[in-house]
């Protein structure tokens, strides 16, 4: 079968006139990505997982596995067929062919759990609403933009459109998470996936989670330029606004251009000075070095790691304007 036919039953509400089986390794493969309502019954183990089988032979089962050079569907459909299954068919072009024709990836209970567990910089968010269900529970570290105030809460998103976002809601019968991966994939970010089994799995496996009484406010991340030693303007700008006192700023600039203007929360050492107390500068928070230009920002970042290179921290390469009103005016440099 093609992707238009599986498209007809890979839908979310699930359909319950179809079994689709990812005949793939759970943990290395499935749990990573898998169309939505699929099972997982790797073909290794098919004879142990019959179980999960459905009781009517007539069912319609479709089998995929990692595409045209793989063979694990094609052998999980003849063990089906021989077990008495009359309906069987394979999507042998099997999941690439579905990213590639940009159909919606799910992932497991499982891989959220790794996901938070290892501090991933991607971010949940909880499509459901929020006073009624989030607030009364939602999975750790997931934020609330419910699909409906999509559009109002957008700004929530991270700025780098590469970041990965999981979306989740009520279960297969919600179709919340997959509309709001359908908008953001519409704002331009590359890595949108469903947790489509959503709250309900979470809390079977895991338990009730988070509720906005018990939740942690979580500081923005933040996220690397095009060299791993800068930050971003745009993750910079969302720090100031929203949890300016999650990072150490120290602006290196000398004193008279301070004088002119500079930021609230920021620290003040000139270059020198971060080269004389390179041993006492506290890292309990991610350091973030700024100046004018991002040419002193440079080098007191190269001081720091050159003395001590585990720890955290991060340089701002923009221009910087201070205004009259107290604002700032940043522009990234761009060579």
């Amino acid at each position: 079968m093609d992707e238009a036919f599986v498209a007809e039953y890979a839908v979310i509400p699930k359909r319950d006139d179809v079994v689709i089986i990812d005949s793939r390794p759970t943990a290395r493969k499935y749990d990573l990505g898998h169309l939505p309502g699929a099972i997982s019954i790797p073909d290794r183990k098919f004879d142990k997982m019959t179980e999960m089988l459905p009781e009517d032979r007539s069912t319609l089962l479709v089998f995929y596995c990692g595409g045209l050079q793989c063979p694990l569907s094609h052998k999980s459909a003849f063990k089906a067929e021989a077990l008495g299954y009359t309906n069987v068919k394979v999507f042998a072009a099997g999941y690439p062919a579905w990213i590639e024709a940009g159909g919606l990836s799910e992932v497991s209970a499982a891989h959220v759990k790794k996901l938070i567990d290892k501090g991933s910089d991607a971010v949940i968010i909880d499509s459901r609403p929020k006073k009624r269900k989030y607030d009364k529970g939602h999975v750790p570290t997931a934020i609330s933009i419910p699909d409906r105030q999509f559009e109002k809460f957008a700004h929530l998103l991270p700025a780098e459109k590469s970041t990965p976002l999981v979306f989740y809601c009520g279960g297969y019968g919600c179709k919340l998470s997959p509309n709001s991966a359908a908008k953001a994939k519409a704002l331009g970010y590359t890595k949108v996936q469903v947790f489509q089994a959503g709250y309900p799995a979470w809390k079977a496996a895991y338990g009730p989670g988070e509720t906005a009484a018990t939740a942690k406010v979580m500081a923005p991340k933040i996220v690397v330029g095009p060299e791993a030693d800068t930050i971003t303007v745009e993750s910079f700008e969302r720090i100031l606004r929203e949890a300016p006192d999650s990072i150490l700023m120290i602006d290196v600039r000398d004193p008279e251009e301070v004088a002119r203007g500079s930021f609230k929360t920021a620290t003040f050492m000139t270059v020198d000075e971060v080269e004389e107390n390179v041993d006492t500068i506290p890292t309990d928070k991610p350091i973030v070095f700024v100046c004018s230009t991002g040419t002193r920002s440079a080098e007191a970042y190269d001081i720091l790691k050159m003395a001590r290179e585990d720890v955290k921290a991060y340089f701002l390469d923009a221009q910087v304007t201070f205004n009259g009103d107290g604002s700032q005016t940043i522009v990234a440099n761009t060579e």
